[in-house]
């Protein structure tokens, strides 16, 4: 039995705080899940981490759907998050409502997530309208990226953090079951966080959200070259990752791997037989 919206909300009630990571393929959802993670996100992240784009700006529906079907068969208890990419909730209501629809129904995933505040709020009231949960997502918002000038805190004057918590509070109107916090200051999460009535998932946005989400390759280590301020390394998995391959090419140009052990056996009178069989021909022939 999948975790439902209702155990999200009632775990904030509890004082609860709520785990959540993000995942993109089959074999580590089925371990998040097996690990017990109630929330997994299959985020647009997916194309820096996974499809080595430069920003999340290029991921399309179709490469959302693919992930999502793979996590979807992995997770078997966890509530599944497709995260809507750039412009596909923008254009029309109508646009959102087919594009989170087909999260759903082609998907499998249980929930969508989406970007913006007021901006917003429309379309998420349609989407709960529809029987289509919504996680929101403020503060920085990557598919704004261009627009916000880079990857910064947002909240930090007086404008831009009243703005958010009015962003915040419009999105819990208008139905979303949770909203994410990204890279806002923790004074400010932990007030958004006091106003509402929904759950708060932080990523960079302080201790006193109600729950945490993480990118799981930065939480894994699997990329030694940048490692966000948010992030925290629980594993250092590159190093190990290379190490293995290192050994294993090592290995096989000295002939140490595959040994007997990783080998099959066969019975010698059939071996001796085929080698009779097969080679006959070709002695009749006078070939070597």
């Amino acid at each position: 039995m999948r975790v439902t919206i209702a155990e999200i909300k009632e775990m904030k009630q509890r004082g609860e705080k709520i785990p959540m990571l993000t995942a993109y393929d089959y074999v580590t959802a089925k371990m998040v899940d097996e690990a017990g993670m109630p929330l997994i996100l299959v985020g647009d992240s997916l194309g820096m981490v996974m499809l080595g784009y430069e920003s999340t700006i290029p991921v399309t529906m179709e490469e959302m759907l693919h992930h999502t079907k793979a996590v979807v068969r992995g997770a078997k208890k966890a509530l599944i998050i497709g995260d809507m990419p750039f412009m596909t909730y923008h254009t029309s209501v109508s646009d959102a409502l087919y594009n989170a629809a087909r999260f759903i129904q082609e998907g499998g995933a249980q929930a969508v997530k989406l970007e913006g505040g007021e901006s917003v709020a429309e379309v998420v009231r349609r989407l709960v309208g529809c029987g289509i949960p919504v996680m929101g997502h403020i503060g920085l918002t990557p598919q704004s990226v261009y627009q916000l000038g880079g990857y910064k805190v947002q909240g930090a004057t007086p404008e831009v953090a009243k703005s958010l918590l009015q962003d915040a509070q419009i999105l819990e109107q208008a139905g979303a079951f949770a909203i994410v916090l990204e890279c806002t200051p923790a004074p400010l999460s932990k007030l958004i966080t006091q106003k509402l009535t929904i759950p708060t998932i932080g990523i960079g946005a302080g201790l006193d959200c109600d729950g945490q989400v993480q990118v799981i390759s930065d939480i894994l280590g699997l990329y030694t070259d940048f490692v966000p301020k948010h992030a925290k390394q629980y594993a250092r998995l590159a190093e190990g990752i290379k190490t293995a391959v290192s050994q294993y090419m090592a290995e096989v140009k000295s002939e140490s791997f595959p040994t007997m052990k990783q080998s099959y056996a066969m019975d010698e009178s059939l071996l001796e037989s085929l080698d009779t069989t097969f080679s006959s021909p070709w002695r009749e022939r006078g070939e070597s």
